[in-house]
């Protein structure tokens, strides 16, 4: 995620802190010292900090389960509105999603009751609400946002953690993909709410709607683009037609070749007609405005794109592109040459032409989802 900066490593994951959670500390800080003085604003901070302590290890309690399945996670996110855990692929099986899901509230939970024990901290309806209030105890307070936490999670609405069991308990009966659409719909339903709300009473509300609108249409997204990449050849999907570069090009050729095409990635071969990278559009900007003019291709390109035969499906393709977070996926034949390149607009259009097509009509491996 751009705009982010690595803190450490905890368990193989990499912490990342966005930089407007930064700017989220800053405001919080100033705004407590300008009505409360020192005192306030030290307060508040002390208790945002350990209040973000507690969403991380809420993240980690997906992280760790997660794991026990082998799902890797390379990183997790702070954000103003909570943590994000990047997982590499969902789950295979509903029910190992939904032990995933409720991981992170049960943290929650478990944070609370060690507060209470521990700490003596006092469940008390009011402190949620007024975690700025220094008459009442940090500990009081930290145990009743962990409650609101938990429960906040649990709503049944994509992309919250109740979205996702919700999902998985869905796909049981319905399978994933129309799963997906019923948690995502829920979840855009809650942000148009939240949103509304968020105009009478409270605007911090709106960041968090959109910010839940754009989860839930995304994930929606993927899903349905995975589910129409399952067992088609990726051959039937793959560009067959584009333009290839060497590495010993200059950069002032590249960008000729930009503009002499509408491609968005560019493989790069060697001599034998091997990948050995790709150079994005956004990619041979920057070069372009960091590097001297007759830098080479091969300086500014993305080295590690994963690569697969012509024989895969365009499912694994697909799986690559998510896992490695890659621009494109490389498809070879048995030499190991390039003969085909696979990216998400790729997939998107196979969709688009999937979804046209008539009930009853087939082309190729495609024909008309049903339910759609």
């Amino acid at each position: 995620m751009s705009w982010s900066l690595n803190i450490g490593k905890v368990a193989g994951t990499v912490v990342r802190v966005h930089l407007t959670f930064l700017l989220f500390l800053a405001w919080i800080f100033a705004a407590s010292y300008a009505s409360g003085g020192a005192a306030t604003a030290w307060d508040s901070l002390v208790f945002m900090v350990l209040l973000f302590l507690c969403v991380l290890l809420h993240e980690f309690g997906h992280i760790l389960t997660a794991r026990a399945f082998d799902v890797p996670t390379p990183y997790v996110t702070l954000l103003p509105i909570g943590g994000v855990a990047q997982l590499e692929r969902i789950p295979e099986e509903p029910w190992e999603e939904f032990l995933i899901a409720i991981a992170g509230p049960m943290v929650n939970i478990v944070i609370m009751a060690a507060l209470m024990v521990l700490f003596d901290a006092q469940l008390q309806p009011s402190a949620a609400a007024a975690v700025d209030n220094l008459k009442i105890p940090l500990v009081d307070r930290l145990a009743a946002v962990n409650l609101f936490l938990a429960l906040f999670n649990m709503i049944p609405a994509f992309p919250m953690d109740g979205g996702r069991v919700l999902r998985a308990l869905l796909a049981t009966r319905l399978g994933y993909v129309r799963a997906t659409e019923i948690a995502a719909g829920i979840g855009q339903f809650v942000a148009f709410a939240l949103g509304f709300i968020g105009l009478l009473f409270n605007p911090i509300l709106i960041f968090i709607a959109i910010f839940v609108y754009l989860a839930a249409s995304s994930e929606a997204h993927m899903v349905a683009l995975r589910a129409a990449s399952r067992g088609v050849p990726v051959s039937y999907a793959m560009m067959t037609q584009f333009v290839t570069l060497s590495p010993d090009a200059q950069i002032d050729d590249a960008v000729q070749t930009l503009l002499q095409t509408s491609q968005g990635e560019f493989p790069v071969v060697d001599a034998s007609g091997k990948p050995v990278g790709v150079l994005g559009r956004a990619d041979l900007i920057r070069a372009i405005k960091s590097r001297d003019p007759d830098a080479r291709v091969g300086d500014a390109m993305i080295a590690d794109v994963p690569t697969i035969s012509h024989r895969s499906t365009l499912e694994q393709a697909f799986k690559l592109l998510q896992k490695k977070s890659a621009p494109a996926v490389s498809v070879t034949d048995s030499s190991g040459r390039l003969v085909g390149l696979v990216t998400s607009e790729t997939i998107a259009e196979m969709m688009m032409l999937q979804k046209a097509l008539p009930r009853g009509v087939r082309i190729g491996p495609w024909s008309h989802p049903a339910g759609a």
